[in-house]
């Protein structure tokens, strides 16, 4: 299968879809929000955003299987599964903040295929292919070069409903804002992987993840260069709910600080 040519199919999808995205945004009611747990907000604008992803990729991949944010899933015919997050950051979309994206990974049993992370607001698409390396707009993108956590501007997330391992997480913060040039929490975790593949974060680390919210960001952080890992420093970041990434240089030494803190 050319993966090359249907990322680069996947990111005019995400175009039309962003598109949509931005319109609604200009006009959204607020009083049609959803919520589907504790802090865990949804909208009409997910949902269809959602259904047009599905229905574009079914196209591209009528056998592959779904894991979607807002209830797609089917089991694939041909070992090949979409993951997909259609509004990451959903919380900022609704009170008006410009930071949200789309986000969509392609995964065999076994390995990665393609992952595309379209920033709406910005119009800037990030995406890469196994072994192809990655790219933002066309134009290819590589991790830090810097050397050493303190020189890094690292990227996290808060935890929004389980709060069992707050002591520790607070403890990783801090020992995160004494070691580097400071901390950013932008709340759409497909970005801050974006951000750690093109460069402008040095790492990114957060807990209770979901498969959408980082099967995309997570291939292209990797295919540009840098580690992605969970805070026990294996490669079931996925599976384990946390992760790790960052450039090589400064992965260990984040990697360090993060394991003594949430074990502790």
């Amino acid at each position: 299968m050319d993966f090359k040519d249907l990322t680069h199919k996947v990111v005019k999808l995400t175009e039309k879809v962003g598109e949509f995205i931005a319109i609604e945004r200009q006009n959204f009611d607020s009083s049609k929000i959803e919520y589907k747990g504790l802090n865990d907000l949804v909208s009409y604008v997910d949902k269809t955003a959602e259904k047009k992803l599905v229905e574009g990729l079914t196209t591209l991949l009528p056998e592959a299987g779904f894991i979607g944010e807002e209830g797609t899933n089917k089991p694939s015919q041909n070992g090949l599964t979409w993951i997909i997050d259609p509004l990451d950051g959903t919380t900022n979309f609704i009170h008006g903040v410009p930071i949200f994206s789309i986000s969509i990974a392609l995964v065999s049993e076994n390995d990665y295929c393609l992952g595309v992370v379209r920033e709406v607001n910005l119009n800037e698409c990030f995406y890469a292919w196994k072994d192809g390396g990655a790219f933002m707009n066309g134009s290819p993108i590589h991790v830090s070069m810097q050397t050493n956590l303190k020189s890094g501007l690292i990227a996290t997330g808060f935890p929004y409903y389980d709060f069992e391992k707050m002591p520790q997480y607070i403890n990783i913060l801090k020992g995160m804002m004494e070691g580097s040039h400071g901390l950013r929490r932008m709340g759409s975790a497909a970005v801050d992987l974006a951000y750690v593949a093109c460069g402008r974060f040095e790492g990114f680390f957060e807990y209770n993840l979901n498969p959408w919210d980082v099967a995309g960001g997570g291939i292209i952080v990797k295919e540009a260069g840098g580690i992605v890992s969970t805070f026990s420093n294996n490669d079931s970041y996925i599976e384990d709910r946390e992760i790790i990434a960052a450039a090589p240089s400064i992965h260990k030494e984040m990697q360090s600080i993060i394991y003594k803190k949430w074990n502790s």
